[in-house]
C-alpha cells in the first residue's frame, strides 16, 4: 500500500527513538503517526495511513469526503454482544516551530526525543494532542490479548481550527452510545463537560502613503505561549497585545506611521512573537528606543519570573518612500490592539478553580490593505460566550472595521446521570485505591458537537499528562501514557 511504502522509506531514515519503551505498540503507533505530515487541514495522508492500518488487518473502516476515519472491531470472547464503546481521537495536529527552526510541516517528519522521561519534537510542536489518543486507540484494535466489547475507533479531522470533522462527520453511522475522547491532557481527572466558543474575525482597513524618516522594526518574542484553552488561566503573555499596548503609549509621545504589525497563527494559540514596523521622524528615534527599553522593564517585573525567555528586539534604518499607513488607519489599529480585550475573563461559579470565559487574540496579519485580527472566543455559559463576542464586535466597529463569526461549537453539558463516567471512576478506584477528579475543562472538545447531533451520547474525556500544548515545548509524560493504557484496558474489559 502507498501509505506504508512511504513510511518505510522514511522509517529507514530515521531510527526508531521508542521502539524499547512501554507501552510499546502505542508508542510505536504514535511514532509512526509522527512521520506523517498531518496539520489541520493536510489530514489526507493520515487519513489514508488509518484506513491501510484498518485494511492490514481486515477491520471494517470507512473514511468520508472530509477525511474522517471509522475503524470497527468485534468484541472479544464474552464480549461479543456487549454494547460498542466508541474510542475517539483527532488527527490533525497544531503546526509551531522556532523561529530558527527549518522544520517543513507539508513535507518533513517529526525529529522526536526523550528529555528526562518526556517525549518531545526538536523545535516544534510534538502532536500528541491529539496523536497520543488515536495511538492508543490503534493499540487497541491490534491487539489479541485485551479484553473489550466491540471498538468503533472515530479519528476525526481539523479539531484544532473549526472541530471541521466533528461538524463533518455522519454519527449515524456508530452503534454505540458510550464515547471515550482521549483528548485531555492531565492525568487522574475525568472531563465531564467544557466550554463552547466562537472563532471571531476582525478586519481594518488600511489607507496607505508615501513617506521617508527612520524605519523601526519592534518585535517581542521569547514568550511561553501555549494553548489559549489549557492555559489562558496562566495568564501568560500575549506578543500581539503587549504590541498594542507599546505602540499606544508610544503614540502618546510621538507621531508615526504604521507599515505592518504581525503575530502569531493559531487562534487557539497564546502568541508569543509579534513584531511591528513603523516610520517616525529622525528626531524621535531616542524616544522610540527608551519606549521599547521600558516595557520591557515594565513587562519583567509585571511578570515576575514567569515569563523568563521575553526580549524585546528594535532596530532603526533609513526608509524613502515608504509605503505606510495614513495617520488615520494607524491611530485606529493601535487603538483596536490596546483596546480590545484580551486572557482570562471570569471564573467559574460552581467548579473552583475552573475558568468559565476567555478569549484569545491569537492572529494578527497585515494584508494588502488591511489588518486583520482573529480570536477564540470561550465560555461554558453560552450567554457569557457571546457578550465576548459582542465586545469585540464593538472594538471592532469602534475602529473602523468589520467583523464576523467564522466558526462556533457548543458547550458540553456535564450529565449527572453518565452510566460511563460510573465506570471510568470506578475503574479508577479498582487501579488505584483513590477517587478521580470529575471536572470540566476550559479548551474546547468535539464532544460537545457530537452530544448536538447525537444527545443520546454517554461521554467521558480523559489522557495522559501533556505539558504546554500547541507550543514548541509540548511534551508527553511518558510513565503517565504507560499509566493511562493501563486505565483504558481497565475500562474496556469493566465495559461489559
Amino acid at each position: 500500500m502507498e501509505v506504508n511504502n512511504n513510511f518505510k522509506k522514511r522509517e529507514e531514515k530515521q531510527m526508531s527513538v521508542l521502539e524499547n519503551l512501554e507501552p510499546q505498540k502505542v508508542l510505536r503507533f504514535f511514532e509512526e503517526m509522527s512521520q506523517i505530515p498531518r496539520g489541520t487541514f493536510d489530514t489526507k495522508r493520515i487519513s489514508d495511513y488509518c484506513v491501510a492500518f484498518a485494511k492490514e488487518r481486515g477491520l471494517a473502516v470507512i473514511q468520508d469526503e472530509a477525511n474522517n476515519v471509522i475503524i470497527t472491531k468485534p468484541g472479544t470472547e464474552g464480549y461479543e454482544t456487549s454494547e460498542p464503546v466508541i474510542l475517539q481521537g483527532h488527527l490533525d495536529m497544531v503546526c509551531e516551530k522556532t523561529a530558527d527552526s527549518d522544520h517543513d510541516f507539508k513535507t518533513d517528519g517529526l525529529d522526536l526525543y526523550i528529555d528526562n522521561g518526556y517525549l518531545r519534537a526538536k523545535n516544534t510542536t510534538l502532536g500528541s494532542d491529539n496523536g497520543i489518543a488515536v495511538a492508543m486507540a490503534m493499540a487497541v484494535l491490534d491487539s489479541s490479548d485485551i479484553p473489550h466489547p466491540p471498538i468503533e475507533a472515530l479519528f476525526t479531522v481539523d479539531e484544532e481550527d473549526g472541530m471541521g470533522g466533528a461538524h463533518a462527520i455522519d454519527l449515524t453511522l456508530l452503534k454505540g452510545k458510550k464515547l471515550i475522547n482521549i483528548d485531555s491532557e492531565e492525568e487522574g481527572i475525568l472531563t465531564t463537560g467544557c466550554a463552547g466558543g466562537i472563532q471571531y474575525e476582525s478586519t481594518l482597513p488600511v489607507h496607505k502613503e508615501k513617506k521617508s524618516g527612520s524605519l523601526v522594526t519592534f518585535r517581542v518574542h521569547g514568550l511561553l505561549g501555549g494553548h489559549s484553552g489549557a492555559e489562558i488561566h496562566k495568564q501568560r503573555g500575549n506578543s500581539n497585545k503587549m504590541t498594542g499596548r507599546f505602540l499606544y503609549r508610544l503614540s502618546q509621545e510621538t507621531d508615526f506611521n504604521l507599515i505592518s504589525v504581525n503575530g502569531g497563527s493559531k487562534d487557539n494559540v497564546i502568541t508569543l512573537d509579534t513584531t511591528a514596523e513603523f516610520l517616525v521622524s529622525k528626531d524621535a528615534e531616542t524616544t522610540v528606543l527608551a519606549k521599547a527599553k521600558e516595557m520591557e522593564q515594565i513587562w519583567n517585573n509585571e511578570f515576575m519570573g514567569e515569563e523568563p525567555g521575553l526580549k524585546v528586539d528594535i532596530s532603526v534604518s533609513q526608509a524613502d518612500d515608504a509605503e505606510v499607513f495614513d495617520a488615520a488607519s494607524t491611530e485606529n489599529v493601535v487603538a483596536y490592539l490596546e483596546l480590545c480585550p484580551n486572557g482570562l475573563q471570569e471564573y467559574s461559579r460552581k467548579l473552583e478553580g475552573v475558568v468559565e470565559t476567555s478569549l484569545n487574540m491569537g492572529v494578527v496579519e497585515t494584508k494588502e490593505d488591511c489588518v486583520r485580527a482573529l480570536f477564540q472566543i470561550r465560555s461554558s455559559v453560552e450567554t457569557r460566550k457571546h457578550q465576548i463576542k459582542e465586545q469585540v464586535e464593538v472594538c471592532t466597529k469602534l475602529t473602523g472595521g468589520k467583523g464576523r463569526v467564522i466558526g462556533e461549537y457548543p458547550a458540553w453539558q456535564y450529565d449527572p446521570n453518565s452510566e460511563l463516567r460510573q465506570i471510568m471512576v470506578d475503574t479508577y478506584k479498582e487501579l488505584y485505591g483513590k477517587e478521580p477528579v470529575v471536572s470540566a475543562i476550559h479548551a474546547g472538545l468535539e464532544c460537545g458537537l457530537f452530544l448536538g447531533k447525537r444527545p443520546d451520547l454517554d461521554c467521558v474525556s480523559f489522557g495522559p499528562n501533556l505539558l504546554d500544548v500547541h507550543s514548541v515545548n509540548e511534551a508527553l509524560d511518558l510513565a503517565s501514557t504507560q499509566r493511562s493504557w493501563d486505565y483504558l484496558k481497565a475500562v474496556l474489559k469493566n465495559c461489559k
